[in-house]
């Protein structure tokens, strides 16, 4: 088991090298590239970056890597937000970022199988040609492998769902170096132990995925956008469960409160009233989507919603959601100098508003500039917190406050993160929300399928 960081001597490093055809880098930038994500996690350092072509060379390197017990930690963009991709222990980041080849598209079955570098912007690029889109949207243009391995979500969630309900089939890599392959290319599926599901959210830690096969959906025929204000941030969150309660097919439904729109306004130039604020998206046909509209407005007037606006203007729908992902780089903005954490916590929707304003109340008790936004419709809500990177100790005392936060909506049957997973940030909270006996069952499936603990280390439970 790798309980201490691990610095490659020269003979690993030409070995790995000559695994690769040469394409491994102890370049002191391509090492900094690789030792952080977008989290506010403490950047470490692999020894080298490997950079891996197909599946072979993966499962060689593994194969290679277990035997002499060096750490592993898996590449696609470095956009996740709880250090997943972070080398606590040294050894080689695995950089699948080359293995970007979109394999095929099967229109008929509404199927795409892809390499687990592809990135979602230039995957649903390439089946527009197709009339066709993936659903998965998490803001950030993420690698699928990478999506997959944290179980991503985001904004379409409440109606398409998340990835793992996309996922169909993988294609990945143990430790040892064997290939698996999990899953069928159909839409039902009852044979054995669910491996796909497995290893989807799983971090890197069981395996590391190379290929994917996903679930598409064809574009609609109409898109529509909808912003409307609050006085207060609980008649907006009450109103989005309504509406989530009474069945209206909304495709998007999310929560950005007063600051968020603040920062908003100032970093896309938009014209938002600075208020509690909704943004929908409805998809189908143009005249159910004007229905299921109109059906929102009048719900939303039951709890005070104000200055209801909607389009069916793409120009104006896609202006509307590129501002809501970057919501995260509005708040850096907002704050120079200062380092954000973003929380991510979900409930049952019956409970979100009391989510919300414990949040909210546990943070006021404190002097950090914060914002609060979410994928209301399904329960999930962040916040995002500022402080001083030239300042450690707030952010430790910050990392105690969303531990505090973590605890109370755990008590209400919520979970510790709904998308953004484990990594190393919420390893206690894992155990406050599973339990010891099911953590250790999930150390039991570790220790199965990676018996010498090389796969990100020091992510999802402790080593």
């Amino acid at each position: 088991m790798i309980t201490t960081r691990v610095d490659l001597n020269e003979r690993q490093l030409a070995e790995l090298k000559a695994l690769v055809d040469g394409r491994l880098s102890t370049s002191e930038s391509v090492l900094e590239q690789h030792g952080h994500d977008e989290s506010a996690a403490v950047p470490g350092r692999p020894s080298a970056v490997v950079m891996v072509n197909n599946v072979e060379e993966v499962s060689k390197v593994l194969a290679y890597c277990n035997k002499e017990l060096i750490p592993v930690v898996a590449f696609g963009a470095g956009t996740s937000l709880e250090g997943h991709v972070v080398p606590l222990y040294g050894g080689i980041s695995l950089d699948l970022s080359n293995m970007n080849k979109i394999i095929e598209i099967r229109p008929d079955d509404l199927l795409v199988r892809v390499e687990a570098g592809v990135q979602r912007n230039a995957l649903n690029d390439k089946l527009a040609n197709h009339g066709l889109f993936f659903s998965v949207d998490p803001g950030a243009d993420a690698t699928l492998g990478g999506m997959a391995a944290t179980c991503a979500a985001g904004t379409t969630t409440v109606r398409y769902g998340t990835m793992r309900e996309n996922v169909m089939a993988l294609t990945a890599v143990l430790a040892d170096g064997t290939i698996i392959r999990t899953g069928r290319e159909t839409r039902k599926q009852s044979a054995g132990y669910d491996l796909t599901r497995l290893l989807v959210g799983s971090e890197g830690t069981l395996a590391v995925i190379t290929e994917i096969t996903l679930r598409v959906f064809g574009i609609p025929e109409k898109m529509a956008a909808a912003v409307v204000c609050f006085p207060s941030l609980a008649d907006g969150v009450l109103a989005a469960t309504t509406i989530v309660r009474t069945g209206i097919p909304i495709a998007r439904c999310e929560f950005l409160d007063a600051k968020s729109i603040r920062n908003l306004n100032a970093y896309d130039h938009m014209t938002l009233s600075e208020l509690p604020t909704l943004f929908f998206e409805f998809h189908g046909s143009p005249t159910g989507v004007e229905e299921d509209a109109q059906a929102v407005k009048e719900i939303i007037e039951e709890f005070n919603g104000s200055e209801f606006k909607w389009t069916t203007d793409e120009g104006e729908r896609r202006k509307l959601w590129h501002a809501r992902h970057n919501a995260h780089w509005a708040n850096f903005a907002a704050n120079p100098g200062k380092r954000g954490l973003s929380t991510d916590m979900a409930v049952p929707i019956s409970r979100l508003a009391e989510a919300v304003d414990v949040a909210m109340r546990i943070l006021d008790q404190h002097p950090y500039e914060y914002s609060v936004l979410g994928h209301v419709a399904d329960g999930n809500f962040h916040c995002a917190i500022m402080s001083d990177p030239l300042k450690p100790e707030e952010l430790i005392e910050v990392r105690h406050i969303t531990h505090e936060i973590t605890l109370e909506i755990i008590e209400m049957g919520g979970t510790c993160t709904g998308e953004h997973g484990i990594g190393s940030g919420k390893i206690t909270a894992l155990v406050e929300e599973t339990g010891q006996a099911a953590v250790d069952v999930m150390r039991g499936i570790k220790l199965s399928m990676d018996p010498h603990w090389i796969l990100n280390p020091g992510k999802v439970m402790s080593n």
